[in-house]
């Protein structure tokens, strides 16, 4: 179905994919994994169409194949309404319906030109899908609760969650015979990742798709390729991500072993080789540094072949160290979050008393009574528009709660990190926005920044000029500048590649302040949460989390 052959491409002089080698078959669900900058977007941009490789092949089988691609940011037209994009991606019937009588015509006058017929088959196809999705677009609304929603609702106003279902609702009512997604879990609510993780097992589509979602790699792909940050190259692990981890542990456990047994080879042999160079000494007169004579005696008449035994073990020491060397495992590059010196505060952080908050006269969430105390990791769930966001923005003062009180204990200092980052100023640099809100100097800033994998002229970059991942690690590395001890994160794994994620995890489990946490990733919920505040029909449920063990 798809055949990729030797995909080479570089931004500039620095490589981003090389060699890059793979087919899919008919119905094939792959995971496609990597640390952020890896080439993951760009590798599904060039079988989308939308770059071009600088070498190499992307083939189709058939070329009239139906690809449907999903873009990590959605880009939607001026002024374009939710019904008209609906219509856009479910197909033109009208437009395919002249085309196909065009060709009809020319078909007439050419009937041995096999484009013409390729063109007609396909077009036949699309008019056949389009009249399929088009039928099917009230239930697909429906299914990403999007029905209830005019139809003139101009996109833009649409918030995240309700952008990423639209664009998937709108891939899937294209009827794509191949699919492309990358990152289509991101602002997701757990009733829809759990209907798209049910879409994905029952359609028969290929399915190519990058997710920073552990459980849903998990409960969804058969197979993980993996992208190489060093080498730009390609590996495939047969089975899920689970399967993929066991795979690398194993992998990293067998090539420290390789890389141990030679180092030992490799000391026996400077010591046979020192050894036969010692002996070598008494042709010379030498003496061995036990003083020993009778040895002296003994191989003065093997001197020669001695010296040649040494040439050879040294020899062998150095195809060694060259021709058949194995390097010592590299650690991966991984964001080093790190929460030194958090500031104490009070017993009660956080005391809501009666509190309603939404915007206008619509009140979102009603009667809120809760209190958070030092120490706790609270997780907010709840379906996308039932209020988070606006629960943490009231929570920081960004919008003024329509009735109640919000109060904060005695010397409570709340960082809040901003569902897309867009408290950052996108015109100041990655360095001036870590600067302007601390007293670190350029070397200590440049210092802290490195760890969340900015380095040389990164900390020179606008922002925006900047990668979400990257300005969802700036933010990070702000909180841990001015020494938050009570953090409002409003997804903050979106956009962190899956070794981020784990190292964001072990930093959050050695914090020693307060968190209140909007996430929609099952993993980190089970093994993150110490309670879960839940909304559900307007209300706030608040109970202990059933938690995963781990090994």
């Amino acid at each position: 179905m798809l055949s990729v052959r030797s995909i080479n491409k570089s931004f500039g002089i620095l490589p981003v994919l090389n060699n890059i080698n793979f087919t899919l078959k008919a119905g094939e669900k792959i995971g496609l994994v990597g640390v952020n900058g890896s080439g993951k977007t760009t590798l599904l941009r060039i079988l989308a169409g939308e770059d071009r490789a600088d070498s190499g092949t992307v083939s189709y089988t058939p070329a009239s194949l139906r690809v449907g691609y999903l873009s990590q940011s959605l880009n939607f037209e001026p002024g374009e309404t939710l019904g008209s994009f609906l219509q856009k991606m479910a197909g033109d019937l009208v437009g395919l319906s002249q085309h196909l009588q065009e060709l009809a015509g020319q078909l007439a006058l050419n009937p041995s030109r096999d484009d013409l017929q390729l063109d007609y088959d396909a077009t036949l196809a699309g008019i056949e899908a389009a009249a399929e999705s088009q039928g099917s677009a009230p239930a697909m609304l429906a299914a990403f609760e999007l029905d209830t929603l005019p139809a003139d609702l101009p996109v833009a106003s649409l918030s995240g969650g309700q952008k990423t279902r639209l664009g998937l609702a709108g891939i899937l009512l294209s009827s794509p015979q191949l699919l492309l997604l990358d990152e289509p879990t991101n602002h997701l609510d757990f009733a829809m990742l759990e209907w798209l993780e049910n879409w994905i097992n029952q359609s028969p589509a290929t399915i190519l798709l990058v997710s920073h979602d552990r459980v849903f790699l998990d409960n969804t792909v058969e197979t993980i390729l993996e992208l190489d940050p060093a080498s730009h190259q390609l590996k495939s692990y047969p089975g899920n991500y689970s399967d993929y981890l066991d795979a690398k542990a194993e992998e990293r456990a067998r090539h420290w072993q390789e890389y141990s047994d030679q180092q030992d080879e490799i000391q026996r042999l400077k010591s046979a080789a020192s050894h036969y160079r010692e002996i070598a000494r008494f042709r010379k007169g030498g003496k061995a540094d036990s003083g020993d004579k009778f040895a002296k005696g003994f191989f003065a008449n093997r001197g020669l072949a001695t010296v040649k035994r040494a040439k050879s073990v040294e020899k062998r020491i150095e195809h060694l160290l060259n021709d058949e060397k194995v390097d010592k495992p590299r650690d991966s590059w991984q964001m080093k979050m790190e929460f030194e010196g958090t500031p104490a505060s009070s017993r009660t952080v956080l005391a809501l008393q009666a509190l309603s908050v939404g915007y206008g006269e619509k009140a979102l969430l009603s009667d809120l009574d809760v209190v958070l105390r030092y120490g706790e990791r609270v997780v907010l769930i709840g379906p996308n528009g039932s209020g988070k966001s606006t629960l943490l923005r009231t929570l920081r003062g960004q919008i003024p709660a329509l009735s109640g009180s919000v109060r904060l204990g005695a010397s409570v200092r709340p960082g809040y990190m901003a569902q897309e980052q867009e408290d950052l100023d996108p015109n100041l640099a990655v360095l001036e926005t870590l600067q302007k809100g601390t007293a670190l100097n350029e070397t200590a800033a440049r210092t802290l920044l490195h760890k969340y994998l900015f380095t040389g002229d990164d900390a020179f970059l606008p922002l925006k000029a900047c990668s979400f991942g990257m300005r969802s690690r700036l933010s990070l590395a702000c909180l841990v500048a001015q020494g938050c001890n009570f953090l409002l994160l409003d997804e903050p794994l979106n956009h962190l590649d899956l070794p981020s994620r784990a190292q964001f995890e072990k930093a959050l489990t050695s914090f020693e302040g307060t968190i209140l946490a909007v996430v929609h990733d099952r993993y980190f919920m089970q093994r993150f949460a110490t309670r879960i505040l839940e909304i559900s029909d307007g209300e706030l449920l608040d109970y202990e989390p059933m938690h995963v063990e781990t090994e």
